[in-house]
């Protein structure tokens, strides 16, 4: 048999051992060249031609998806430790739990500041004329808030001191969680620090809380040193490294997972004990972790993996950019509220950009209905410009 030119070019490399004279030399059977040539064919198709629920993970990092992963056994599951078990009935439990019967649901505006918070003016008037679909609470960490709006007097609760990247920012979104539960009308929470505006009119923004099964966290997997490198083994066996998840902490959160939240003892001792500023030669920052590890390993169908609350990180530095009054125009608040792709970027040295439509029920729409960090001195120009930038 002729033996084909790749095949030929494919040996070159190979040491080929004479056969004795009186023996013919063997011949492989042509079966065999057919059938490792298919399987050539269909690997080099799958990589080029993937399965079309595998196109999204072309966007991202190989590390993220692998198209391979359907043909490969999967691998045995851990057993789980007794307070995992536990756990984890108790969430199923949470999670199945139908939201309490309200002839008026309400969102529940949780406001984390240290003192007086400078948008009340602005707030009001995103709040004027919803009275009754509404509910705030205030966390003050450093002093007690003077109230211009009567909307916020008397919605103050018991607050504590809160120190930037400690597991006192968890304690205080949880005793905001835990305030705002007690009010079986609040369906949706979220939290709010005193930097944010509201991007839309109430009536928008309700109707895009209420009318969705899902909560707002932002979640995604950062293999670089401000993301995995910040977890430690400590944490094992609970929570493993490939479930380490990083993302902001202004979140939006329908009432299941915000119980779930408060029911949580196990995950949130190890955040509290391993994930510290300092700790191991490197910074965790548990309200940049915690959330979003949680609710990906509990209900990762039930996240939408970006935040309805605009940052921009674009300067690369420690903290975000900041709006001077100079900087509050219409044009820049149409930009912010148009915006309808949520954007990560990894901290390794690849930089690797992650981008993800945002779909509202299946369907794609602007992402946010807040925005941080304004300045004071910018409430002026927020109030001129309101009605026209929440019009869109």
């Amino acid at each position: 048999m002729k033996i084909p030119k790749a095949w030929r070019l494919g040996i070159l490399d190979m040491q080929i051992m004479p056969a004795p004279r009186q023996r013919p030399s063997s011949r492989r059977p042509l079966w065999i060249i057919v059938l490792v040539s298919m399987v050539c064919m269909m690997l080099v198709g799958t990589y080029v031609y993937p399965p079309r629920r595998y196109a999204s993970c072309y966007l991202f990092d190989s590390s993220v998806c692998d198209p391979f992963k359907q043909w490969l056994p999967p691998a045995p599951a851990r057993l789980l430790t007794d307070e995992e078990l536990a756990s984890r009935v108790v969430f199923k439990d949470i999670l199945k739990t139908p939201l309490p019967q309200s002839k008026n649901p309400k969102i529940a505006f949780m406001f984390l500041t240290p003192g007086t918070l400078p948008f009340e003016r602005l707030w009001e008037k995103f709040l004027t004329g919803h009275e009754g679909r509404f509910s705030i609470y205030i966390h003050a960490s450093r002093e007690k808030p003077q109230h211009t709006s009567p909307f916020f007097v008397g919605r103050d609760i018991r607050s504590d001191k809160v120190v930037w990247g400690k597991i006192s920012m968890v304690d205080a979104e949880r005793r905001l969680l835990a305030n705002a539960l007690e009010d079986t009308d609040n369906h949706h929470f979220v939290l709010l620090s005193d930097s944010c505006v509201p991007l839309h009119n109430f009536d928008y923004v309700y109707n895009y809380l209420m009318d969705t099964n899902i909560s707002f966290v932002d979640c995604f997997e950062d293999p670089g040193p401000h993301g995995t490198g910040r977890y430690s083994e400590h944490m094992l066996p609970e929570i493993e490294r490939k479930d380490f998840r990083k993302g902001a902490q202004w979140f939006s959160m329908k009432r299941q997972h915000a119980l779930l939240v408060l029911a949580d003892s196990l995950y949130y001792t190890k955040f509290k004990l391993y994930c510290k500023p300092g700790m191991e030669g490197r910074n965790c920052y548990a309200d940049e972790h915690y959330l979003p590890t949680l609710l990906h390993m509990i209900d990762p169908n039930g996240i939408a993996y970006w935040s309805v609350t605009h940052v921009d990180w674009s300067e690369g530095k420690w903290h975000p950019k900041a709006y001077r009054a100079q900087d509050v125009t219409f044009e820049l608040l149409k930009n912010i509220t148009s915006i309808d792709k949520s954007i990560h970027v990894t901290s390794d040295e690849k930089r690797v950009v992650q981008q993800m439509p945002c779909l509202w029920n299946g369907v794609k729409r602007p992402c946010y209905l807040f925005a941080r960090k304004f300045y004071p001195e910018t409430l002026d120009n927020m109030m001129q410009l309101f009605s026209n930038y929440t019009s869109f």
